[in-house]
C-alpha cells in the first residue's frame, strides 16, 4: 500500500466514525455553517441536483458526460460508492486522487471541528459521515473551478446534506418506496421530500411518476416559480431498440426530436434515465433549445455505470447489479430479460437489514433458476441466515443456497449455473444483486 493509500485509509476510517450516512437527521444546519466558514463553495458553479428513488447515479453520470461534451468543467458527487470513497468526488470525469481526497480533508477540518464542538456545546452531535463528504465535494468544485457541479442526493431531498446547493436544474427521476424508516411509509411524504430540492425559478425535470407523486412535484414547482419538463408530456422516449452492448434510441424532448442515439447500456431504464439526462442539459444550456446531434451522440456513445447491469466475466457470464429495492429488481429483471438469452441463470444475493427482502426475493424469483444468499461486508447487512429463511419461503428449500462469504458465494453461483459440467454450459449466467456494496465486492474480486 502506497503513502497516499495508507493516508487515504486513515482518513475514510476517521470519517466514517462519524453517524453513518443512512443516519437521517431533519436539518442543514451544520452543513450550512461550515460552508458559511468556507465562503460558501456551493455557490461558485452552477448545479444540476438528482434525486428520485432510482436511476439518480446513472443519470447523473449521463448529465456529466453531455455537460462535458460541451468542454464544460464538471463536478460529479454520487454516493454511495462500489469500491473507494474516491469515487464519489468526480471532477471531470475522474475520480479524485487519493492524495487530493486527503488534501481535501485538510482543507475542511478546522472547520468541520469548529461546527462539531458548537454543536456538542449545544447539545447536539457530531456532523455525519455524509455531511462531510458532502462539505468536501463542494469545496473540491469550487476549488477546481469547475463550471457545473452534478450533485447527487444522498437520501430524500428537504433535509439531505446536499441541499444547501440551490440548483438551476432539480431532476426527479422515478419516485417509489425506499428507505421508509426515514423517508416514511407513504408516497405523497416520500415525494414531499424529494421535492425539497426544487428552489425558486429552477427547472424542474420530472420522470413519468404516479399520480400522487406527480400532484406533490407539480405544487411545489408551482409554489417556486419553476418551470416543468414532464416526461410524458413534453419528453418521451418514443422508440429504443436492443443492439450489441446496449441499445438504440428515439429520444424526444423540448428542444426537439434525437434519432438513432446508440446508449451502451441495458435496460428501459436507462433510456429514461437518458432523456432525464438530455432534457436537464437542455434546460441548463440552452433554455429548452436542442443539443448539437453529434455532440449527443458523442456523449451517450461514451457513458458507462458500473455495477449497473455490469458483465464483469464470461464463461460463465457474471453479471453485476446494484438494485436494492423492489422497483429497482423489477427493472433489473425487465433489461436481463430483454438484453440476454440465458438458459440458466443463478442469483447471488445479499441485502441491507433495512430493506424489503422478501419483495426483492419474489421480484428475482421468476427469473432465476436458484439462489445463494450471503452477506457483504457491511455492518448493515442482514445475517445469512435470516435471508436464507426469507428465500426458501419464495423459492423454496430445493432452489436456496447460502454462503457465508461473497466469494464462496460467487463460486458457488458458478457451480451451480454451470450444472456441474466441466465446461461452461451454454447459456449459462450468474447475477449478483440486491445491495451496492455486494456490487462492488464482487466488481473488485473481478479485477474491476
Amino acid at each position: 500500500m502506497s503513502a497516499d493509500d495508507e493516508a487515504l485509509r486513515e482518513v475514510y476510517a476517521g470519517i466514517l466514525d462519524r453517524a453513518p450516512e443512512h443516519a437521517f437527521e431533519p436539518t442543514l444546519d451544520r452543513v450550512v455553517e461550515v460552508c458559511d466558514l468556507l465562503g460558501r463553495p456551493q455557490d461558485a458553479y452552477r448545479v444540476v441536483h438528482v434525486t428520485g428513488t432510482n436511476g439518480k447515479t446513472s443519470t447523473a453520470r449521463m448529465v456529466d458526460a453531455l455537460l462535458r461534451e460541451h468542454g464544460l468543467r464538471t463536478g460529479r458527487f454520487t454516493s454511495p460508492h462500489l469500491s473507494s470513497v474516491t469515487e464519489r468526488v468526480v471532477v471531470d470525469g475522474e475520480p479524485v486522487s487519493a492524495e487530493r481526497f486527503v488534501e481535501l480533508w485538510q482543507d475542511v477540518a478546522p472547520y468541520v471541528h469548529m461546527v462539531d464542538q458548537r454543536s456538542l456545546a449545544a447539545g447536539g452531535p457530531r456532523m455525519s459521515f455524509f455531511e462531510v463528504l458532502t462539505v468536501m465535494a463542494l469545496a473540491a468544485f469550487a476549488d477546481a473551478p469547475v463550471d457545473v457541479a452534478v450533485v447527487e442526493v444522498g437520501m430524500g431531498g428537504l433535509w439531505d446534506a446536499t441541499n444547501v446547493v440551490t440548483a438551476d436544474v432539480a431532476v426527479l427521476t422515478p419516485v417509489s418506496r425506499d428507505h421508509e424508516r426515514w423517508l416514511g411509509h407513504d408516497l405523497v411524504d416520500i415525494a414531499g421530500e424529494k421535492a425539497g430540492i426544487i428552489k425558486d425559478g429552477s427547472v424542474v425535470v420530472l420522470a413519468e411518476q404516479t399520480e400522487e407523486v406527480d400532484g406533490v412535484v407539480l405544487a411545489a414547482a408551482a409554489e417556486h416559480g419553476s418551470r416543468v419538463l414532464r416526461e410524458g408530456v413534453d419528453l418521451e422516449v418514443v422508440q429504443r431498440h436492443v443492439a450489441v452492448g446496449g441499445q438504440v434510441l428515439d429520444l424526444r424532448t423540448s428542444g426537439g426530436l434525437y434519432t438513432g442515439v446508440l446508449l451502451p447500456l441495458h435496460g428501459a431504464h436507462q433510456a429514461h434515465n437518458a432523456l432525464l439526462a438530455l432534457s436537464s442539459v437542455e434546460a441548463l444550456l440552452r433554455d429548452g433549445g436542442a443539443l448539437a446531434g453529434d455532440v449527443v451522440e458523442a456523449a451517450f456513445g461514451s457513458v458507462t455505470s458500473p455495477g449497473r447491469l455490469e458483465v464483469v466475466r464470461s464463461s460463465p457470464t457474471v453479471l453485476v447489479d446494484a438494485a436494492h429495492n423492489p422497483a429497482g429488481i423489477e427493472a433489473l429483471v425487465v433489461a436481463v430479460e430483454e438484453a440476454f438469452a440465458f438458459t440458466r441463470l443463478v442469483g447471488v444475493v445479499a441485502v441491507m437489514e433495512d430493506k424489503d427482502a422478501e419483495q426483492i426475493l419474489a421480484g428475482l424469483e421468476p427469473l432465476v433458476d436458484e439462489v445463494v444468499v450471503t452477506r457483504s461486508a457491511s455492518a448493515r447487512s442482514l445475517d445469512v441466515e435470516d435471508l436464507e429463511r426469507v428465500a426458501v419461503e419464495v423459492f423454496g428449500e430445493d432452489r436456496v443456497h447460502r454462503a457465508e462469504r461473497v466469494d464462496e458465494a460467487v463460486a458457488r453461483a458458478v457451480e451451480l449455473a454451470e450444472g456441474g459440467n466441466s465446461g461452461a454450459l451454454t447459456g449459462a449466467g450468474v447475477l449478483v444483486t440486491g445491495s451496492v456494496v455486494l456490487a462492488g465486492e464482487v466488481r473488485v474480486l473481478m479485477g474491476r
